[in-house]
């Protein structure tokens, strides 16, 4: 990496900028190596970076609270946009649920959402994800080339999820053209056109489900829609559409877009280290292993934001209350500490599997389990039927649109055998 992020001194960079968002594993050692609280001159926000303070911040939901939903939105009249207000008042309200939510209301909702991951319901999907990667194969082994990130690394999760939510595949375009909303308004870099687009995409998103929402309180089917309408926990009152429409949202964006992320990784860092495609080729039962060190190098949620609640410190750095805070889960999963060599890729890594890309906590990923099954079924699908891969392009044209969230390429053109 030769951005200028690394040549300048730290203190007139921004962790958050496109360049250090973009390739940020560089970046990131010159944050640890200042210590693992590093408060950032230009804007304030606290940055977080290595593996166990990390955690531990993660599990103290008390002191750094996940209710930065409010946050993020304009806190007076002068901050709204009103054209896209008057997009979003055609749709619902937002509403914190799983994401930015802390117990004992987040405990709520997560309870009714886990009803959808169990672990028996994930594993009766293993056939099914096993179909949609040979099907996908089939299609790009007869023309020996792909996109591999749309042919391949998209469409599955996306339809695995969109089975699982029970609509029509029918509608898939529809269903990742909201995704990217959904990810374009995370981003933190969206333009004003983009920023509109997003938001008319978000209320289309908002009007499609609402409808499937009244179909199923009518006639349930089994699927996540029916369980989340008719899902009740200690005697609760059901959700609201409002509540079930931020839950599917959640689910739509993080039942594809980090998977994605993941899978695509997985297949470069393949294609780079061809010793270790050799060793996976040779000994299928790696793939295991495999995927928790694709996840550990991957991280496809990169950052993730806390409120600071009350005056504290870290590491004999004060944080005063009221403070935002960035835990950067790919430089934790890159600290040298706990896993020695971090750059390098290593299918028999030891301890890859304490790994925190899903996050860690009670706001753990809900939708891990299915994650990890989709990546396990397309490795295994892609070494069994796959000789070799081949980037179709220089490896520097590869392209990683910043995200202050999110980390994933864009499109991974291959040549394929």
């Amino acid at each position: 990496m030769t951005s200028s992020v690394l040549q300048k001194p730290l203190e007139e960079t921004s962790p958050i900028s496109a360049e250090a968002l973009s390739c940020p594993h560089q970046y990131n050692e010159r944050l640890r190596a200042q210590g693992s609280v590093y408060k950032c001159p230009q804007s304030g926000i606290y940055f977080v970076t290595d593996f166990e303070t990390v955690r531990k911040i993660a599990r103290d939901h008390e002191t750094f609270s996940n209710k930065f939903g409010q946050a993020m939105r304009p806190m007076n009249a002068s901050q709204v946009d009103e054209e896209i207000a008057a997009i979003q008042a055609e749709g619902y309200p937002p509403v914190d649920t799983m994401l930015t939510e802390d117990p004992p209301v987040h405990r709520r909702y997560r309870g009714l959402v886990n009803q959808a991951f169990t672990a028996r319901r994930v594993a009766t999907l293993e056939g099914n994800i096993e179909r949609i990667c040979n099907d996908l194969i089939d299609k790009m082994l007869a023309r020996g080339e792909c996109d591999f990130v749309l042919e391949f690394a998209e469409p599955l999760p996306l339809t695995v999820i969109a089975e699982q939510l029970g609509v029509s595949l029918d509608d898939y375009e529809l269903f990742k053209t909201w995704s990217d909303a959904f990810v374009a308004q995370l981003s933190g870099m969206a333009s004003r056109e983009e920023a509109l687009e997003a938001a008319r995409m978000i209320v289309q998103f908002q009007q499609y489900f609402a409808e499937r929402l009244a179909e199923r309180k009518e006639n349930p089917q089994d699927d996540i829609i029916s369980d989340i309408v008719h899902a009740q926990l200690e005697d609760e009152l059901p959700l609201d559409t409002p509540e079930m429409l931020s839950i599917l949202q959640q689910l739509l964006v993080a039942g594809n877009e980090t998977t994605t992320s993941a899978i695509a990784e997985g297949v470069l860092l393949m294609i780079q280290h061809p010793d270790q495609f050799a060793k996976l080729k040779a000994n299928p039962d790696l793939v295991e292993n495999l995927v928790e060190e694709v996840l550990r190098l991957s991280t496809p949620t990169a950052n993730m934001w806390r409120v600071v609640t009350k005056d504290t410190e870290i590491d004999d750095t004060p944080i005063p209350a009221g403070s935002m805070v960035m835990l950067r889960f790919s430089s934790a999963n890159r600290d040298n500490v706990t896993y020695p060599d971090p750059h390098t890729f290593d299918v028999e890594r030891e301890n890859a599997g304490t790994q925190i890309a899903f996050g860690y906590g009670v706001h753990m990923c809900v939708g891990a389990s299915l994650a990890r099954k989709e990546m396990n079924v397309a490795f295994r699908c892609l070494l069994n039927r796959i000789e070799s891969f081949e980037l179709a392009c220089d490896e520097d044209e590869l392209n990683y649109p910043p995200n202050v969230l999110l980390r994933g390429l864009s499109s991974l053109p291959l040549r394929i055998h």
